[in-house]
């Protein structure tokens, strides 16, 4: 397969005319700066007094039409009327004006043919413009004429301004842009929306015992276990080995509810009567909304709940309270975890559900989306390819979504949004989509938004306060190969309102404490996550208009854990980069102990012999050295932002076997049981080895971004801390240094603590090339 030019896929930076102002230094001039000012005309069409009645029966069903050269926007119109009200905004982009007067008429819906009623020019050259934060335009009352320019019976009141899009009438207009655009379904789907994810919690049921079973069957040991559901999740405990009426658990089920808790947890307590056939004893449920919420670790009281029998009479289900047969659980919603929905690689939150345990923020994120280019096109409509473009961006639970601009393979959004930040270590993503749902879209919901690609940003490799403006390739990996799909234009600002803050931010747990002081296992995790990114996918599609669940499920790289050959190449290659600094460490020694090169050699020997002499100098020679290595290497700091690497990926020369395999279903398709049964083992354990080995690599590159200046501040932090151990070091005994090192190693458990390390909390901060994997 012939491997595209690398060129295609490369990050270039650009420098555009952004919010009209001109870029001084790294700061702009103007507010909502960091896109490009776009102009429209906008016409508030509010309501109307006084018209007169057009129908034999002396009534209007009146309607307002907005007409500027070929562009025509109508109000929705109202039956038998006189004084209708209708506080509508069109909005006509200035680029396509091609006309000099503007034509407000007022209609009478009518089956045949609409009467025309009155109407109202203006004249574009006399029209205002207004620029935030000006107050809104007040609307005025205007006489209607006839054709002639005679006045009429009947008002009008409007406002007309020039502006821009940063005009709060601006999202909720109609747009010229969209004027193919039929139905109000769909002119809703194509509007730019705020969403919020729903608030997750972690839900534990401890299950501790059963008092007073009545099984069906008393001639034998009841073999009992209790089943957990809460809307599409099920867990059940092992079978209890006191075969008894009151058996004993002390087994913990994990859940993951989201507010607002619509549906309650449904306990079964069950008896295994055959190998195929299990025997309801009783049943409860319980509202979430009464359930106690814990922040911390402090154990929750636990309580008896009482279990209801079910007895089938004539068909159908009647409940008998048994208040002899109780279950005894400890239910809690977890505040002190965070809920993780996303790729633990491409965070973009990681505080804890309790809004209680939220520490304050440390920034600002702004997100300037101008434009796109070179988009492929994506569907043929009237025998013509096409593309409807929109964005979405997310990060932490705001998810934001920009208008449809239709049929352009160079869309222009100019949309600028803002987000607070509370830990620089995480991740913004930016999706492209196109829009399968215009013009009422289709009903039985079998369309699909399809991926045009995405871009991710990790905030600790922005420099803050710097503007970033950079065209960034849209890639999608396809059965065929790597694709470029058009490159995304867009402007990042990271503004800091502490240093100091972010700076301590480094030495923070990644995560709240109760991951650490109550760890939840790795298999506890996989299921919670696959829970938690169903619910967000469930409730953003019930959105209106929805953000539907292939557009949630790829921006959350749902499925990314799965077994492909071209990753685990990709992640092995990673690991060899990582361990190719070592090996080269061990040519150069090789090097030296064969006199390759006598001078070095020597001075080799004479460093030994110092070091050998005055072991004190050691500890300090190395911080020294690093220090200076971490200077030297800023001269050659990157100075644009990680993007999609192909090569990295192992994505631009990938067998078309090996993509012929990762875009298998899994289930493997192979037709043969046999086959299907250890092609499927195969993958699920190679996955596990992949994860493993990217784990691996990613802390080798962590290491190396210590000196590399990736994170700016990770890596200033590491430099300052490097010369002042220098200085400490050389004036300090070494013994007393080696000392001190050795008791605190081997200091007593009570004096260790269960959160992680200073130290380590640092090294867990630091980014790795995972950002840049496709």
């Amino acid at each position: 397969m012939q491997r595209p030019p690398q060129e295609d896929f490369s990050l270039k930076e650009t420098k555009p005319h952004l919010g009209g102002g001109k870029v001084t230094g790294d700061k702009l001039t103007s507010t909502y700066d960091l896109v490009e000012q776009m102009q429209y005309l906008y016409v508030r069409v509010v309501k109307a007094k006084d018209l007169p009645g057009k129908d034999v029966t002396g009534s209007l069903d009146p309607y307002v039409e907005v007409r500027l050269g070929n562009y025509r926007g109508t109000t929705r119109h109202f039956e038998k009327k006189s004084n209708p009200e209708w506080n509508q905004v069109f909005a006509f982009s200035k680029d396509r004006i091609q006309a000099s007067v503007l034509e407000v008429t007022v209609k009478d819906k009518d089956l045949v043919k609409d009467d025309f009623v009155g109407r109202y020019m203006f004249d574009l050259n006399e029209i205002p413009k207004r620029v935030p934060p000006d107050s809104p335009l007040a609307p005025q009352w205007y006489r209607l004429e006839d054709r002639n320019g005679n006045k009429v019976k009947g008002e009008l009141m409007l406002a007309v301004w020039m502006g821009t899009q940063a005009d709060e009438a601006f999202p909720e207009s109609w747009h010229s842009d969209a004027a193919t655009v039929s139905g109000a379904d769909a002119l809703a789907n194509i509007r730019s929306k705020v969403y919020l994810s729903p608030k997750l919690w972690y839900l534990r049921v401890n299950v501790i015992e059963a008092q007073d079973l009545i099984p069906g069957d008393r001639s034998r040991f009841p073999e009992v276990y209790v089943k957990a559901i809460l809307g599409n999740q099920a867990l059940r405990t092992r079978v209890s080995m006191s075969k008894t009426i009151n058996p004993m658990w002390n087994e913990d089920l994990m859940f993951v509810a989201a507010e607002p808790f619509e549906e309650p947890l449904i306990l079964s307590v069950e008896d295994r009567v055959a190998p195929n056939k299990d025997e309801v004893i009783g049943r409860c449920a319980i509202p979430l909304q009464y359930i106690d919420r814990r922040l911390d670790h402090r154990p929750i009281n636990s309580k008896w709940y009482n279990l209801e029998k079910h007895i089938m009479v004539e068909g159908e289900k009647k409940k008998e309270i048994k208040f002899a047969s109780r279950l005894h659980m400890r239910l809690y919603l977890e505040g002190g975890y965070h809920v993780l929905d996303e790729s633990t690689h491409y965070s973009s939150d990681l505080r804890p559900t309790a809004k209680q345990l939220w520490k304050s923020s440390i920034g600002v994120l702004e997100l300037g989306i101008l434009n796109a280019q070179s988009l492929s096109p994506m569907k043929t409509k009237d025998v013509r390819a096409t593309t409807d473009a929109y964005c979405v961006a997310k990060y932490g639970q705001k998810w934001v979504r920009t208008r449809t601009i239709i049929d352009s393979f160079a869309p222009k959004w100019n949309e600028q949004y803002t987000w607070e930040v509370f830990d620089p270590c995480t991740v913004i993503t930016i999706g492209v989509f196109d829009n399968c749902h215009l013009h009422g879209g289709d009903k039985s919901g079998g369309a699909r938004d399809s991926r045009i690609g995405k871009v991710r940003i990790r905030l600790s490799t922005l420099e803050t306060d710097r503007v970033y403006t950079h065209s960034y390739p849209l890639l999608v990996l396809h059965p065929t190969g790597v694709k470029k799909m058009g490159e995304i234009h867009l402007a990042v600002r990271f503004t800091c309102s502490s240093l100091m803050n972010m700076m301590h931010m480094y030495s923070q747990p990644l995560l709240p404490k109760m991951h650490y002081i109550h760890p939840l296992t790795v298999s506890q995790l996989d299921s919670l996550r696959h829970q938690a990114t169903q619910i967000v996918s469930m409730r953003l599609s019930r959105a209106e208009p929805p953000l539907r669940k292939e557009i949630v499920e790829y921006m959350l790289d749902v499925g990314s854990h799965m077994w492909s050959m071209r990753r685990s190449k990709a992640n092995f290659f990673r690991i060899m980069g990582v361990l190719g600094g070592l090996i080269a460490i061990g040519k150069w020694f090789d090097q030296i102990c064969n006199w390759k090169n006598p001078i070095t050699t020597v001075l080799i020997h004479i460093l030994f012999l110092i070091l050998v002499l005055y072991p004190e100098l050691i500890l300090p020679t190395i911080f020294l050295y690093l220090f200076l290595i971490g200077v030297w290497y800023y001269r050659w700091r990157p100075r644009n932002p990680p993007h999609m690497d192909t090569r990295l990926s192992c994505a631009d020369n990938a067998h078309p076997d090996e993509l012929d395999e990762e875009f298998d279903t899994f289930p493997t398709s192979r037709p043969p049981d046999i086959v299907r049964m250890r092609y499927d083992r195969l993958r699920s354990i190679a996955g596990r080895i992949q994860t493993v080995v990217g784990d691996l690599a990613t802390q080798g590159e962590r290491l190396q971004s210590l000196l590399s200046w990736r994170d700016p501040r990770a890596t200033s932090l590491f430099v300052i801390f490097c010369l002042i151990a220098a200085i400490v070091l050389y004036v300090t005994p070494f013994q007393v240094v080696a000392l001190l090192t050795g008791f605190y190693v081997l200091r007593h458990p009570r004096f260790r603590h269960k959160l992680p390390s200073a130290p380590l909390n640092f090294f867990r901060r630091l980014p790795a090339r995972t950002d840049c994997m496709l």
